[in-house]
């Protein structure tokens, strides 16, 4: 399938600096959301926005972007764009848009010294269409990598995934870039993209559980790529499933276990992961806790095809 925009009422766009080495992916809404807060080192904007407390029932947008903190300028550039359409909270005098936004660290594989700004948030919703998603190493995806327990010399290409699945009616999608510390898995736990040696493949996990990082070791790290912040994962699952915000918050927690079956170690002190979960439904309403679990059960196998595919071709 096309991936997240198989999905009805959703769009996606990329922007993308290959000579720097970063880019931001917005996903067009409007929609109702929840967040799973995972990693440990996030950098984000307006996530309290998704809580079912919030004023605002819906999002915008959500902005996936690179660069570090420095990239969530990227986010005045979509609520500008949305503003220019109409788009956005009533708040009487005037309308307000919801633009949820996370990021990841690509500063040191390019440029530091640029990163996504308001022109290219712009740039991405103007690029947003319903059409295949662009996979690989684009948008947000366009710095990314894994596997670096042993620095960027030892790990492999990251990239954005997408994916989609169709049951009982609805669709469900799942896009993602994935900018790890851990190695990435398929199905049957083998590694296929992360940190080598020799050519080999390291087991970063194992590497740890063997005392890679505590000095003092023969192997111990030095100058590796396992500085706070300087990873995560961030992904998005849609629906158009009528779900209300808890059950989404349900869904998103769902998903995100995919994450843990396809890349290892995760949500690390190292990564800022995190699972947005969006419904473009008009209106929601009450699902039993067994439509939930099936929702979210399809939104993860989505999510684990999506993480696959981010790092396919290398």
């Amino acid at each position: 399938m096309a991936g997240l925009t198989a999905v009805p009422g959703i769009r996606v766009g990329h922007a993308t600096d290959p000579i720097a080495r970063t880019g931001c992916t917005v996903i067009i809404g409007p929609f109702r959301a929840a967040c799973e807060v995972s990693g440990m080192a996030t950098g984000s904007r307006e996530l309290a926005a998704l809580s079912p407390l919030h004023v605002s029932p819906l999002a915008h947008a959500i902005l996936l972007t690179g660069g570090s903190a420095f990239g969530l300028d990227a986010a005045a550039g979509v609520v500008g764009w949305l503003e220019e359409r109409g788009a956005g909270f009533d708040a009487g005098v005037v309308r307000v848009p919801i633009v949820p936004a996370a990021v990841i660290f690509d500063l040191a594989v390019g440029d530091a010294r640029r990163r996504p700004d308001a022109a290219m948030g712009r740039a991405a919703c103007e690029a947003a269409g319903t059409g295949e998603v662009e996979e690989g190493a684009v948008g947000v995806g366009t710095g990314a990598t894994v596997g670096k327990l042993y620095g960027a010399e030892a790990a492999m290409r990251g990239g954005v995934g997408s994916w989609a699945v169709e049951g009982r009616g609805f669709v469900v999608g799942a896009l993602v870039v994935v900018n790890a510390v851990g190695d990435v898995l398929d199905a049957d736990g083998r590694i296929i993209a992360g940190a080598r040696r020799g050519g080999e493949f390291v087991d970063t996990a194992r590497a740890i559980r063997e005392g890679a990082l505590l000095p003092g070791r023969p192997e111990t790290v030095e100058g590796g790529g396992l500085f706070s912040g300087t990873n995560t994962t961030l992904a998005v699952v849609a629906t158009d499933a009528p779900l209300t915000r808890p059950a989404l918050q349900a869904v998103a927690r769902l998903a995100t276990t995919a994450l843990a079956r396809r890349i290892n170690p995760v949500h690390t002190p190292f990564d800022g992961d995190i699972t947005f979960a969006v419904s473009t439904a008009v209106e929601p309403r009450e699902m039993t806790p067994e439509f939930v679990l099936t929702i979210g059960t399809m939104a993860a196998y989505a999510l684990e095809v999506a993480i696959e595919r981010a790092v396919s071709g290398q």
